[in-house]
């Protein structure tokens, strides 16, 4: 039986047209304590780091877990586990970015997912300023 539902063509919708605009930047030098309470009280699940206001890094929720102590927020916590929310975003952070630009579209967000193992997308600006971001999650919500 043939497909007769309309085929979108991903090429023709711009990433400017469904990134998520409103940004969390955090610095290098930011600790995790700050990181854990700007994902205890948004809805983020990646902070984009930002030196001189280019982007630099990112950090997602996922990230952080991994680098604090697990007892961190529990009845068991001690001062070493407390102790692990000193530790600063450089050192987290994923350096290694691959982003896309205004002009970028959704067909080139979907080639970026499949070929690397990332949960987001940073869009940044020709200066190298962030000016958006793309999750996966943003796209199954633009078919949803």
């Amino acid at each position: 039986m043939p497909n007769t539902s309309p085929s979108i063509d991903f090429s023709k919708i711009k990433i400017v047209d469904i990134m998520t605009t409103r940004l969390v930047c955090i610095a290098m030098d930011d600790n995790l304590e700050a990181v854990k309470n700007i994902f205890d009280n948004v809805r983020f699940h990646h902070l984009l780091v930002v030196e001189d206001e280019l982007l630099v890094g990112v950090v997602s929720d996922r990230d952080l877990l991994k680098s604090i102590s697990y007892k961190v927020d529990t009845a068991a916590e001690t001062s070493r586990d407390s102790a692990s929310l000193n530790k600063r975003v450089h050192q987290i952070m994923t350096r290694e970015l691959i982003c896309l630009n205004q002009q970028s579209t959704l067909a080139d967000a979907i080639k970026l997912f499949g070929k690397h193992t990332i949960s987001c997308l940073p869009v940044v600006d020709q200066m190298g300023k962030p000016v958006g971001i793309v999750s996966w999650r943003d796209l199954i919500k633009e078919f949803v």
